[in-house]
């Protein structure tokens, strides 16, 4: 779920984001939309935040994804991609380092909503086990 209002009480991140849907009005607005519907889907519990002037961001003990959006794609950037099993082959992107990996989608891309949903919660289990071995 959403926080309810933005740090120092800006505006809620999930106002943001539903703005910054509105305002793109095209292929990306929808694409940003609907892999949100799917985040919130596979992980109820997500947080919504706001960070770096303008990303979208989810997170359930650290952080999930990010949505950036170009002029040519929706990026969703997976702080942890690289530890995270990915049998359907989603990440298409940023696969050169040892963390990060991103899904970058176009107008006529359509994704896996299942192999999505699973890859949202791995990376939840994920940000969990990190959490639970500093813990210890």
């Amino acid at each position: 779920m959403a926080k309810p209002e933005g740090e120092n009480g800006a505006e809620a991140p999930s106002t943001l984001i539903d703005r910054r849907i509105a305002e793109l009005a095209d292929w990306r607005g929808e694409k940003l939309a609907h892999v949100r519907a799917l985040i919130h889907r596979a992980v109820p519990e997500i947080v919504e935040t706001w960070k770096w002037r303008g990303v979208p961001v989810w997170e359930k003990d650290g952080i999930i994804c990010t949505g950036e959006t170009y002029k040519a794609a929706v990026k969703l950037t997976f702080v942890h991609g690289a530890s995270l099993a990915d049998p359907a082959r989603l990440f298409n992107a940023s696969l050169e380092g040892n963390a990060r990996r991103a899904i970058d989608l176009h107008e006529d891309d359509r994704i896996d909503e299942q192999a999505f949903l699973q890859l949202i919660r791995s990376a939840a289990a994920f940000n969990l086990s990190k959490k639970g071995k500093k813990g210890r």
